[in-house]
C-alpha cells in the first residue's frame, strides 16, 4: 500500500521462540519413529542456527502437520488413538502445543520422558498412560485443571507419586490415569516450576513472576 516491498513470510527473521517450537516438533517426530537419531541431530543443528522462517519450515516439510504447528498453530486434526514413546539412555519430551492422544505407551529403560501439558491441545476428557520404567524417569508437568492418578502403578524399588494441585470445585479439563510398573526409576506428576528471575529482578529483589497458564 505504501509502495514498500513486503517480504515473503519465509524471509522473515526467526525468533528464539520460533526455533524452540521447531525443536519440539523435531523431538516429537523422533519419538514417534519418523526421524533417526542422526537425522534428528542434523536437523536440530540447523534449527538452532536458523535465521529465517523459511529455513525452519524446510526442516518440517516431510513431517505430518508440521507446516503450521511450528509457528504455534496446531493443525485441526483428531487426536491419535495411540502414541508410543521409547527411550534407552536418551530423553523424549512432549511440550508446547502438542495434541494429546487417547492413549500413551511409555517404555523408559534408563532415559527420561517429560510430558508437559501446560500448553497442550486437549480434545478428550481422559488419557490412559501405560508406563514401564526400569531405571529411567517419567515426569508429567500439569496445570491446575489436569488431574493425575498414579495409584494403579506397581512399584518395586522406585517411586510413583503425584503432586498435581487441583482447586476444589474447579472444573477438570483432563483426567490422566497412569498404570504400569516401576522398578528402580520414578514416575512423578506436578505443576510447572516458577519462571526464573532475570538478573535485573534479582538485583532489585523483585519476587518471582507467576507462571502464565494458557488454556
Amino acid at each position: 500500500m505504501s509502495g514498500e516491498l513486503v517480504p515473503d513470510r519465509g524471509e522473515l527473521r526467526a525468533s528464539h521462540e520460533d526455533r524452540d517450537q521447531v525443536v519440539e516438533q523435531l523431538q516429537i517426530a523422533a519419538g514417534d519413529g519418523r526421524l533417526t537419531v542422526d537425522e534428528l541431530e542434523e536437523r536440530l543443528d540447523v534449527a538452532l542456527t536458523a535465521r529465517t522462517h523459511g529455513e525452519l519450515a524446510a526442516l518440517l516439510t516431510d513431517l505430518p502437520a508440521a507446516g503450521s504447528a511450528w509457528a504455534g498453530e496446531v493443525a485441526a486434526a483428531a487426536p491419535k488413538e495411540l502414541s508410543r514413546i521409547t527411550v534407552d539412555s536418551g530423553s523424549a519430551k512432549r511440550g508446547g502445543a502438542w495434541v494429546v492422544p487417547q492413549r500413551i505407551e511409555i517404555e523408559a529403560r534408563s532415559g527420561s520422558v517429560v510430558l508437559d501439558f501446560t500448553r497442550a491441545v486437549i480434545a478428550l476428557p481422559t488419557l490412559e498412560i501405560e508406563a514401564s520404567v526400569r531405571s529411567g524417569s517419567v515426569k508429567l508437568v500439569v496445570p491446575p485443571d489436569v488431574f493425575v492418578d498414579v495409584d494403579d502403578v506397581a512399584v518395586s524399588s522406585g517411586s510413583a507419586h503425584s503432586r498435581a494441585q487441583i482447586v476444589p470445585g474447579a472444573p477438570v479439563r483432563l483426567r490422566v490415569h497412569v498404570t504400569g510398573k516401576v522398578r528402580s526409576g520414578s514416575i512423578t506428576a506436578g505443576p510447572p516450576r516458577p519462571p526464573r528471575r532475570s538478573f535485573l529482578q534479582w538485583l532489585l529483589r523483585r519476587p518471582r513472576p507467576t507462571p502464565a497458564l494458557t488454556r
